[in-house]
């Protein structure tokens, strides 16, 4: 008898607090899609991105190109040429993707810009 009468007690318990648990859905875009200030500033880091993008895509064209003309040219090359030219697309590549990692990637300028932790380079030390 004890035991049901605690038992019961627990389940009215356990029900009771969890109706005491509330939720609350904000719509944040929403609100902040009303502030000025948040539309001024997504249309500049929006700026900065398609600026960023470009740099991205010329660089990459340029790659591109260096390697079509490589392609086309390999078999006239003695070997010391060929070695010299891949290492130079092997080069551009690697600098394309750390340009990509500095510009989008994980602490990148565009993290930065958009959690307001870019700080300008005043040429003073810490």
């Amino acid at each position: 008898m004890k035991k049901i009468f605690i038992a019961a007690f627990f389940c009215l318990f356990a029900t009771m607090a969890a109706n005491a648990q509330r939720y609350a859905v904000i719509d944040s875009k929403y609100i902040l899609d009303k502030i000025p200030e948040y539309k001024e500033a997504q249309t500049r880091l929006d700026q900065f991105s398609d600026l960023w993008q470009k740099e991205i895509e010329q660089k990459q064209a340029a790659v591109d190109k260096m390697y079509k003309d490589y392609d086309a040219e390999q078999v006239m090359l003695p070997d010391n040429l060929k070695k010299k030219r891949e290492d130079e697309i092997y080069n551009k590549e690697k600098e394309l993707r750390d340009l990509q990692r500095k510009r989008f990637g994980f602490e990148g300028d565009l993290f930065k810009k958009k959690t307001g932790t870019h700080k300008t380079n005043t040429g003073q030390g810490l």
